[in-house]
């Protein structure tokens, strides 16, 4: 599989650290492309994270409308925004594609291929929610980053972890994860 990972400036940078580091030690995981949008590196590290360094990651600039995810011809697999901020569904609802990330988006929508929205806002005002139905009747995912408590995690990073199994079970990649009853 070929996916597109796409981290915007929402804060929840670990999510995407992550979900980079369960791609990246995955068989099924062949490529992994990269994409930040313009202040997710400064949220990033005001957050303290780091996003991992593998040869399966490849760093697209977001300004490169010529990248491979802009295509719908390079046979990307699926894309997930991670954390996604409420700007990005909305500009990528609306069918704004001025970046390569929302490009991607749309190219994921078009080709009717998995794009996974990992929101990271709260309040959700009428019109997050309204865009985030639009998304949805387009074939999009919308998955809060709502983590769960079933397992009972010792850790931030255990908590964070309960939303990326979600995200992999959700790409279709065979990984392990919490299951009801395990505890």
């Amino acid at each position: 599989m070929k996916i597109v990972v796409a981290v915007t400036a929402a804060s929840g940078s670990l999510y995407a650290s992550l979900l980079l580091e369960q791609l990246a030690g995955c068989g099924q995981v062949e490529q992994v492309a990269l994409i930040w949008s313009a202040n997710a590196r400064a949220v990033a590290e005001h957050e303290g994270v780091e996003m991992p360094r593998h040869a399966k990651i490849v760093e697209y600039d977001n300004d490169d409308m010529f990248g491979s995810p802009a295509s719908g011809s390079a046979d990307w697999d699926a894309m997930v925004v991670i954390p996604s901020s409420v700007g990005t569904v909305g500009r990528v609802a609306s069918g704004v594609s001025q970046t390569l990330i929302e490009r991607a988006a749309d190219v994921m929508l078009k080709e009717r291929r998995r794009l996974i929205f990992v929101v990271r806002e709260t309040p959700l005002s009428l019109i997050h929610l309204r865009n985030m139905t639009a998304l949805t009747e387009a074939g999009a995912v919308i998955l809060p980053a709502a983590p769960s408590f079933y397992s009972r995690p010792a850790d931030i990073r255990t908590l964070c972890m309960t939303v990326v199994e979600r995200v992999v079970a959700l790409l279709g990649i065979e990984a392990p994860h919490y299951k009801w009853g395990d505890c």
